[in-house]
């Protein structure tokens, strides 16, 4: 099994486990807003839902985007698992948007509160917590985008989760107002975790350049053999880089001497930028030769 497999492999196991955790997570926090009547809460555990359909749905997502190139896709399925994480970006945004919304229109209302559904929920806090950490290590570990926006999200999930805490116990207590202010701030705070998953995918969904190209153009005309670089491209394939280029040969070399300059070329650009696609394409220095 290949790096790559092993990679998405383990990418799919750690949602699986995430999934899990968000429907018991999910379980509890419905238990908790049944038994002491809290909108609060019970809104809380319509976001958790949202989540385990997320997990559902980047399963299925990086089953799709490990699958190998083919004719309608010729540089792999890489991009869909970028794709995801712009949309649990877009779902942050509107979840952020929704939050503030309920608390500015959000009435008062009497609810209970008592020792052990406060004790579940703080349960629920530290398993977020402990969640959103371990997601965020192997999301590091693995260089997975899709890992890191969960990650983000099971954050947000810990935000939310302090502010459903305090308006409940607020609340009972007749402070209405102050939990409207920590909504308003926690709504805040998720835009800005949505705007640091926008800032890291769109440069890749619009094939933003993912090296300098004057590196590039530098270091290829360091190889021997190697005349002038006509044209350098680089873009993102979900989290790998891909790399086209057009370079200008001695017209007398044989075919042999252009294509073992080539692997040169290939194997520069693995080893200095950890390139592993490149398309080369060589035309002959004919204004030299004249």
């Amino acid at each position: 099994m290949s790096d790559r497999s092993l990679r998405d492999r383990q990418v799919r196991r750690i949602i699986v486990i995430e999934g899990s955790a968000n429907l018991v997570v999910l379980v509890v926090k419905l238990i908790v807003g049944v038994s002491t009547g809290s909108l609060a809460v019970l809104g809380d555990a319509i976001h958790s839902l949202t989540d385990v359909i997320n997990n559902i749905v980047a399963w299925v997502v990086m089953r799709l985007s490990s699958a190998p190139a083919d004719r309608e896709h010729p540089y792999g399925h890489r991009k869909f698992e970028t794709l995801a994480v712009f949309g649990l970006g877009a779902l942050l945004v509107v979840f952020a948007f929704e939050l503030a919304a309920q608390a500015l229109r959000r009435e008062a209302t009497e609810i209970v509160s008592g020792s052990w559904e406060l004790g579940l929920m703080l349960g629920v806090l530290f398993v977020n917590l402990g969640l959103a950490s371990w997601q965020h290590w192997w999301a590091k570990k693995l260089s997975s985008d899709i890992l890191q926006a969960d990650a983000s999200h099971t954050f947000a999930d810990v935000l939310t989760t302090i502010v459903v805490i305090g308006g409940w116990q607020l609340s009972a207590m007749g402070y209405v107002w102050l939990d409207r202010v920590c909504a308003v701030g926690v709504a805040v705070l998720v835009l800005y975790l949505a705007f640091g998953l926008f800032r890291r995918v769109i440069p890749v969904l619009v094939d933003e350049s993912s090296i300098d190209p004057t590196a590039l153009a530098r270091a290829i005309d360091s190889v021997t053999g190697v005349r002038k670089v006509l044209r350098v491209r680089s873009r993102w394939m979900g989290p790998e880089r891909a790399v086209d280029l057009i370079v200008a040969m001695d017209p007398q070399l044989s075919n042999q001497e252009s294509h073992d300059i080539a692997d040169q070329i290939e194997l520069l650009l693995e080893e200095r930028f950890d390139v592993r696609d490149v398309s080369i394409h060589i035309e002959p220095d004919t204004e030299r030769a004249n």
